[in-house]
Order: C-alpha cells, then structure tokens, then sequence
C-alpha cells in the first residue's frame, strides 16, 4: 500500500539529506526501533541519551513514510473533543489523555529548542470554530471543561471573533500552547542527532522479517543481516502487520494542498492555526515561507487516488475552503496530494507492551494529531524499557 499519491511539498525544503548504510552484517542491541518516522526519531533521539546500544531500521528512508505527508499542526485539542471523551471513557482518564497531549506539547518544544537543525518550529495559537450555529452548544461545553481543569483555552464571541479575525463564524475556543513545524526537518534532526552517539546505530533500506525469540534475544533474519535484540520497538504508523490489524481501527484518506507564496496575511491574527467542528473538518495553516497548506476532505477509503486530474478536483475544493475565510488572497496550489491516515475507534493511540510477547512493544500514533501522540507515546516506551512502568501506560495499551 502506497501512503499518499501527488505531489508532496517537505522533500523540497530539504537540501542536504543524511544518508545511512543497509545493514549487511550480524548486530545486537538492547533495544531495535523498526521504523523511522516520527514516532522512531522521536524513541531513538531519547533512547540516545540513556546507557542503551540502539538500532533504528527503516525498509526505505528516514522520513520517507507518512512523515512526508504530516502537515504539521501540533495540537494539544483533539479531534475528539474532551467533553466527548469524558461521556465515552469516564472525566477523569479523559483528562489524563489531554493532559498527556499538553504534555506531549512540552516535550516537542523542549526538544525542538535543543535540536541543532532549524525545523521551522513556531509557536501558534489554535482557532477553533463552530461549523453551524448549532455547534456552539458543544463548543461551549468544550471551553468549560476545558476551563475547569486549567488547559489554556479562551472563548471568542461571534462580535469579537469578527472583530480579532474577520470571519464571520458563531464562535470559538482559542487555544494556547500549540506549534508549527516542518515534520520532515524534525524527523531527519532527531535521527541524525541521535547518530552522532556511539550507542546508536541507523539503517537504512533495511526490511526485518518476523522475529524469533531465542536465549532472551529478539532474532531477526534477512538475506543480508540478522539482528539480536532485547526489546523491539514497532514504530511502522499505518503499515499494519498480522497483530496490529486485530487492533479496532480504521484506515481512511484525506487530502492536502499547498499554495503559493502570499506576501501578506492582513487579517490572519497570528497566523493561527484554523480548524473546524464540522466533520471531517477542513484546517488550514501557514509556513514560514508565505505559503498556506490546508487540509480536509477526509473519506473512508484507504488509498487515495494516482490521476493527477481527480487530485486537482480535491485541490479545487481546499482552495475554496480557503477562501471561504480570506476571499482577497489570489491563489493555487502548487502541491498536492491525497494520503492515508489511521485512527482508533476510541480516539486514543495504541502505545504499549505486546500482551503476550515480553519486551515487544508498540508505538503508534493513530489519530490526527499522531505527532503529539508520538512525543508522549515515545517516553510511555522508554519508560517501560528501562523502568518496567509508566503511571499512563494503562490508558494506552494496546489491550484495551
């Protein structure tokens, strides 16, 4: 399965991309890392730090996979509001989760800080609005339990939302403590950051195959390698193997557009990050270069289409989108391209230990904001390995 068609626009703001070897020999580890997107970095740039030998594997290249389609948006709000987790899962472990995803937001900006690379990270408000006048209701029991529990959240009137922002919307909750960044500069910093240790190692085009436990190792075999491991990390996002396609969870498509330069966003404030209660929402955002990507039309198909005329059929839409909220700005899109998303029934990643295979674990980010869930899904793993437990692993498992 091919993770997106089209045209992506990250790859060519990199100009100087790290190149790592196949692996062609026997190695041994403490912990391997399969898979190099943002949840692997992520695991390996932290694992780095600790006194562990690391392998991080990838079957193409660092970044190659959904990380190259990721828009970017870093969230501590869901697509699932916290209101409506409170009625699935009950208040209290409903605000455990937000509260693991602000704190997933503190640990990107820690890190994004530390890093060597510029990631065009930057530090944005969120605007979200109600679709119809009858979302209000929710939008408002949103700011309230929001509120209560002290997130960083404002309700914006209809008057003052037009006044602050010019767009006719019926209200809306403005959050604070969220991000932009460039996904694939953050991928390719943490990996090649973590490289420079001794304890770690990153191969590339290398595929693993099932494993085998033998004599406290995790064995794995190719035509060319075999790797011995102690702990194994499954950082694979939406490529789905035998036990993970037992998981409740759905592989849908969605559709993203980047435009060209704009020289001025006069009534974008802050140039926030914009999303909607409508579902499938549209969101919207801009990068560092004067350009807006924006994104939507979500529909329950997996692979999205290959013609380059249906795509620009998407694009036609998103671009409509936009303007429906800045109708001065002249634009196109310069990129395009549909790409596959995951999501769990109950709105939570799948983070966690194997239930029956000891020292196997799972990292994956199901979910619109998969780059959060993977900031604090990586430390729930590292703790696991190296402590045996983490105070939130229960609300993550992967038994659940």
């Amino acid at each position: 399965m091919s993770l997106y068609h089209g045209s992506l626009y990250w790859p060519t703001t990199i100009s100087d991309r790290p190149v790592y070897p196949k692996l062609d020999k026997e190695v041994s580890c403490d912990v391997l890392i399969i898979g190099a997107g943002m949840s692997g970095a992520l695991l390996t740039y932290k694992l780095a730090k600790e006194p562990l030998d690391v392998i991080l594997v990838d079957k193409n290249c660092v970044g190659n996979g959904s990380s190259s389609a990721n828009t970017g948006l870093l969230q501590y709000s869901n697509d699932k509001m916290l209101h409506s987790f409170a009625e699935s899962i009950g208040e209290k472990d409903a605000v455990r989760f937000y509260q693991l995803c602000l704190n997933g937001m503190k640990e990107l900006k820690k890190i994004a800080t530390s890093l060597q690379d510029d990631i065009q990270f930057i530090d944005r408000q969120s605007l979200y609005y109600a679709s119809t006048e009858s979302d209000i209701v929710s939008l408002q029991r949103e700011f309230e339990i929001l509120k209560k529990y002290n997130f960083p959240v404002e309700f914006l009137e209809e008057e003052m939302l037009y006044k602050l922002y010019g767009l006719n919307k019926h209200g809306a909750i403005r959050t604070m403590g969220d991000a932009e960044v460039n996904p694939l500069k953050l991928v390719l910093s943490l990996v090649k950051e973590a490289s420079k240790k001794s304890n770690v190692q990153v191969f590339e085009n290398t595929e693993v195959t099932e494993p085998q436990y033998k004599d406290g190792y995790w064995l794995f075999h190719n035509e060319d390698a075999i790797i011995r491991a102690k702990h194994v990390v499954y950082a694979t996002g939406y490529q789905l193997d035998n036990f993970t396609m037992e998981m409740p969870t759905e592989l849908n498509r969605t559709f993203a557009i980047i435009t060209n330069p704009i020289s001025s966003f006069r009534n974008w404030k802050d140039r926030c990050l914009i999303w909607e209660t409508k579902r499938p929402y549209f969101y919207m955002r801009t990068i560092v270069d004067g350009r807006i990507i924006a994104g939507g039309l979500d529909e329950e198909t997996i692979e999205s289409p290959r013609d380059p005329r249906i795509l620009q059929i998407y694009a036609d839409r998103l671009l409509a989108r936009i303007k429906e909220h800045f109708p001065y700005l002249q634009l196109k899109a310069e990129y395009v391209y549909g790409a596959t998303f995951g999501e769990s029934k109950d709105g939570i990643p799948f983070i966690g230990e194997h239930p029956n295979k000891k020292n196997l674990y799972y990292c994956l980010g199901f979910g619109g904001n998969g780059t959060v869930y993977s900031a604090f899904g990586s430390t729930i793993i590292k703790d696991l390995i190296i402590n045996g437990n983490h105070p939130d692993a229960d609300l993550v498992r992967l038994n659940r």
